[in-house]
């Protein structure tokens, strides 16, 4: 669509407020952050309703729905921190980091991590890709889990690998052909979630 430059002020003001706040913005709201008076934002909303950019329901205050899908607000996924794709690394994580997404792509509850390492180069995960997560306590054998390896020190690393219980060991297997597997007791092995989805150039 053909957007005047007040108009796209107002399109991205709506879609940003929504993305942050889950609502649209009142048109006084519109005005006060743009600096323009509510009358002229009317009708600046007006002409964006003609056009089919939003639609604006009778009666409430706030009911500006954005119709222009390249103005929705992407849904988006957090990441949680860095995952080792080599030997277990601690989990570090970053509060503010999240990526958008196109609508649909992910299942909800899901989060992001962030690989490093190389040891699963032969699923296409490399060093830097995004790995998107399913929370959850079990996987089947060949999934990609998200494990925790505790040891006799009680330090806890995260790593990324192909899960296998075999009786009363569990072997975290790389697919990488120059990196050996990691053998571990089961009772020492906590699985935090499957891979579900790779992201990349994020």
């Amino acid at each position: 669509m053909n957007y005047t430059p007040k108009q796209l002020q107002i399109m991205s003001f709506i879609r940003d407020y929504r993305r942050e706040r889950g609502t649209s913005p009142t048109l006084e709201e519109i005005g006060t952050s743009l600096g323009i008076h509510r009358v002229t934002v009317h009708q600046h909303v007006g002409a964006l309703v003609k056009k089919g950019a939003v639609q604006k329901l009778a009666q409430r205050s706030r009911s500006i729905e954005i119709l222009d899908r390249e103005f929705l607000p992407k849904p988006t996924i957090r990441v949680l921190g860095r995952i080792a794709a080599g030997q277990p690394i601690e989990a570090v994580e970053d509060p503010d980091d999240y990526v958008e997404l196109p609508v649909g792509q992910v299942p909800d509850s899901c989060y992001a991590l962030r690989v490093r390492g190389t040891s699963m180069i032969e699923d296409h995960i490399d060093d830097g890709d995004l790995v998107v997560v399913r929370p959850q306590p079990t996987v089947d054998n060949g999934d990609i889990a998200v494990a925790i390896v505790r040891d006799a020190t009680a330090n806890d690393g995260a790593t990324l690998k192909r899960f296998y219980l075999e009786g009363s060991t569990v072997r975290l297997q790389p697919r990488n052909p120059d990196m050996q597997p990691i053998l571990v007791p089961a009772d020492q092995v906590e699985v935090r979630g499957k891979v579900v989805k790779l992201l990349r150039d994020l």
